[in-house]
């Protein structure tokens, strides 16, 4: 090869390096924030992935992420949340969190974050309003939280006589675990029961939780919506049939896993549509300009195989208002 050839050659191909590493560089980033383990939210993020995907987007194509998670240790939170700002991610997905949502919150005011939470964002200091959320967030409200109340009254139309029923909450996220229990309690009340309120916030905690539950002789268990509960549900569902205790959850993971009842949101679904609005942000859409969706869909799911082993019969008013019955 003569050297002036040589020369051209090495000039242009220098050229066009720092195009390379500044098309690397120009793929936006998703910082996954999430509180739970990554095994049993994998169908959620696969939900996530989804909802991207709808709008263009694909992981590791045109868009990377960043996923950190706390393990159910909400503690550990902060510093995760401060290591996604300080890598300058484009976006942050909060992973279906109340307490990721507010240290994601308090950790950035200029990098835009998606969040599906079961609270009120407009009560949780999240958003000014669900139609302007005016700020740098903005997500997917689901009624789990809301709907807690009707997960009591569903479990005492099914045990009409109990006297006693139990609430399982997680202390350690008290912007939804204290209206939780002030909301049963005030439903508990209405309908004649004594509510027992029991937490867990460890896996030991949740075993200690159901001998409690025994011991103070409750006829049946609601558990309350949580992101560390939504990763125990195949443990949550094994103890409730260990001690032969009928058990409410929100998810349908908790009735696919054996346990009794479920009423609640899609799950999966959520985490799409927060995809969505991930991908429309990383489009150019400002948080502040997008509404908070509210979901109005609940599913109420039983599991007959687990009423068999518990001995219960349900009546043909909650069997006929079911969206799934798993034989």
């Amino acid at each position: 090869m003569r050297r002036r050839e040589f020369i051209a050659l090495l000039g242009g191909g220098a050229a066009t390096w720092p195009l390379a590493v500044h098309a690397q560089q120009a793929m936006p980033a998703i910082g996954f924030l999430g509180a739970s383990a990554p095994g049993p939210y994998a169908p959620y993020v696969t939900g996530f992935l989804r909802g991207l995907s709808e709008v263009g987007y694909v992981e590791g194509h045109n868009v990377s992420i960043e996923y950190r998670w706390a393990d159910g240790q909400y503690d550990r939170l902060p510093a995760l949340a401060a290591d996604l700002v300080r890598r300058e991610v484009t976006v942050i997905f909060t992973g279906g969190s109340t307490p990721a949502t507010l240290t994601a919150k308090a950790a950035t005011a200029t990098i835009p974050i998606v969040f599906y939470i079961a609270g009120d964002p407009v009560e949780l200091g999240l958003v000014a309003s669900l139609s302007r959320p005016g700020g740098n967030l903005t997500g997917i409200m689901s009624l789990n939280a809301e709907v807690g109340p009707k997960r009591l009254e569903l479990l005492h139309e099914l045990l009409p006589t109990a006297t006693s029923i139990a609430l399982l909450i997680n202390p350690t996220s008290p912007a939804i675990s204290d209206p939780q229990s002030r909301d049963l309690q005030m439903a508990a009340g209405k309908l004649g029961l004594q509510l027992h309120v029991l937490h867990a916030s460890t896996e030991r905690e949740i075993e200690t939780a159901f001998a409690t539950l025994v011991q103070v002789q409750a006829s049946g268990l609601v558990i309350g919506p949580d992101v560390f509960f939504n990763a125990s549900s195949e443990e949550l569902a094994a103890l409730a049939l260990r001690h032969a205790v009928p058990v409410i959850f929100q998810y349908r993971e908790f009735a696919a896993a054996g346990g009794l009842m479920s009423y609640g949101t899609n799950i999966a679904d959520m985490f799409r549509l927060a995809g969505v609005y991930t991908g429309r942000i990383l489009k150019g859409e400002k948080p502040a300009d997008l509404p908070v969706q509210q979901t109005t869909k609940v599913e109420l799911i039983i599991n007959l195989k687990t009423a068999r082993a518990l001995g219960i019969t349900f009546p043909i008013s909650l069997l006929g208002r079911a969206d799934e019955v798993i034989e």
